[in-house]
Formats: C-alpha cells, sequence, structure tokens
C-alpha cells in the first residue's frame, strides 16, 4: 500500500515538472493590459470597488475617495484608520477593486507587477474567484498573491470543495511561498489550463495545481471563467490585529497583463 501511494506520489509530481518545463517553452501573446495611465482614473468598465462584507478580509472595504488613487502610472490601494466618516464605526477602511461581472479571464496567463506597503496587519491581495459566482468554495478560488505584515514571502494558494471541505490539501499540494524584494516591485503570476494551474513569483516557478483522477468531488473547479480581485486587506485570524501606528498602508499596482497562447 505505502509502495503505491509512493509510486502515486512520483506520478503526480514527474505530471507537474513535465506540464511546467513543456508550456513554458510555448509562447505567451498579450490580448489585455491594464496600465493605470490615466492619471486620477480608474476605468469603471473593467473595475469596480469591492462593497463591504463580512468576511476576515472584506469587513473593512469602504468606496472612501481617500483609498484609492491612479498616479504615475500606479493604482493605488490604501488600509488606514477610519478617519470618522459619518455613520461608519469600524475602526480601519481599506480599498479594493474587481472585475466582477465585468471582465473575465480563463485559458490564459495573468501577470501583475506590483509594490506592497510595509505594516503590521497588512494583508493584500490578489485573487480570482468565478465569474458566474459559484458558491464558495465549490466554484474554486485562486490566490496569485497573499502576503502578511511585513514578509519577505508571499503566498500563492487555492481553493475548492476538495482542499477546504474535504481537506484534501496535500494531494496534490494546494500551495506554496516564493521569495519577494519587500521594498520593490514585484511580479506575480498564474497560468490557468484546463488541467492545471502553473504559479510563479518574478518569473520563478513556485509550484503547480494538477488535476487528477480521484473519486472525491471538485477536485478541480479551476477549468472556468474568473474575476480578478485586488485589494489592500487590514486584519483576520491570520494575519493578525492592525497597529495604527504602522498606518496608512498603500500598494501600488504597476500593471495587470493577460496572455493567451496563438491558436495553432
Amino acid at each position: 500500500m505505502k509502495t503505491n501511494k509512493f509510486i502515486s506520489f512520483m506520478a503526480i509530481a514527474l505530471c507537474m515538472v513535465v506540464f511546467t518545463g513543456c508550456r513554458s517553452q510555448e509562447k505567451w501573446q498579450l490580448v489585455w493590459e491594464e496600465d493605470f495611465d490615466k492619471e486620477g482614473v480608474i476605468d469603471e468598465s473593467v473595475w469596480s470597488k469591492i462593497p463591504r462584507g463580512s468576511s476576515d478580509w472584506n469587513k473593512y472595504m469602504s468606496d472612501y475617495d481617500a483609498l484609492y488613487d491612479v498616479k504615475d502610472g500606479n493604482l493605488i490601494l490604501t488600509g488606514m484608520v477610519n478617519p470618522g466618516i459619518p455613520d461608519d464605526t469600524v475602526p480601519y477602511i481599506t480599498g479594493g477593486i474587481h472585475t466582477r461581472d465585468k471582465k473575465g479571464f480563463e485559458n490564459g496567463k495573468i501577470e501583475i507587477r506590483a509594490k506592497l506597503g510595509n505594516a503590521q496587519g497588512a494583508w493584500p491581495a490578489f485573487w480570482l474567484l468565478p465569474f458566474d459566482n459559484g458558491r464558495w468554495p465549490y466554484g474554486g478560488e485562486i490566490d496569485i498573491m497573499e502576503r502578511l505584515n511585513s514578509d519577505t514571502i508571499a503566498y500563492q494558494t487555492v481553493h475548492s470543495h476538495y482542499t477546504y471541505n474535504l481537506k484534501m490539501g496535500n494531494n496534490p499540494k494546494q500551495g506554496a511561498t516564493g521569495p519577494i524584494r519587500k521594498d520593490d516591485y514585484n511580479i506575480y503570476s498564474v497560468e490557468l489550463y484546463a488541467d492545471s494551474l502553473v504559479f510563479s513569483i518574478n518569473g520563478k516557478h513556485t509550484f503547480t495545481y494538477p488535476r487528477i483522477e480521484t473519486d472525491k468531488e471538485g477536485q478541480f473547479p479551476f477549468d472556468r471563467s474568473f474575476y480578478l480581485m485586488l485589494d489592500m486587506q487590514l486584519e483576520g485570524s491570520w494575519v493578525g490585529k492592525a497597529d495604527p501606528k504602522d498606518l496608512p498602508v498603500s500598494m501600488y499596482i504597476d500593471w495587470v497583463r493577460f496572455y493567451q497562447k496563438p491558436e495553432k
């Protein structure tokens, strides 16, 4: 039995190496790009501000103007102490945008170049949720980047019914970390295929999440269209409490690019 498990593990590992090696040689074609080059303007045909919710990540989301700016070719998203907004009693407010109901991504590669601010309780994230708004976690979640506090690493992870409800996070491995330059820009990316997701940071492969043969449901719900979220989060059960002395904290997003392979 142990031998069979070892053989299965080695087969998955070999498949991931083959997927990554072969596909890295194929040419990508840029099909969409957001440069944030219109001073003070967020393109509302593509992006909307993320509304507040009751989850760890969105409990401080706000449309307060000071949280959003486009300057010097960067989208700037900020988290700050609540300055005393009337009828808003949360201690902090944060900014985030998404492409929900406006633009979806599938069968391609997303790259995001950004510089992340450093602060206790800062939790910036770039991530994907199903464009058809499928119920979480059954529709899947793809975390292109999450970073905690002032860490020199970023997390890249997938979530699904298989990994979350069935607790199958190691067969195959559902996430990895990669080093980042904490005071500089880094490029975070994921390649979206019908049979795998390939993650990297600054062009260095971090891990591949493949579709596998299994009798358990919901292992790979990722062969569908997803919308993109970019948000500067504060606090949460994972990152911990914010320190007001470190705020405000901002992240600078230089560009978002989406590539696809030319049809043969």
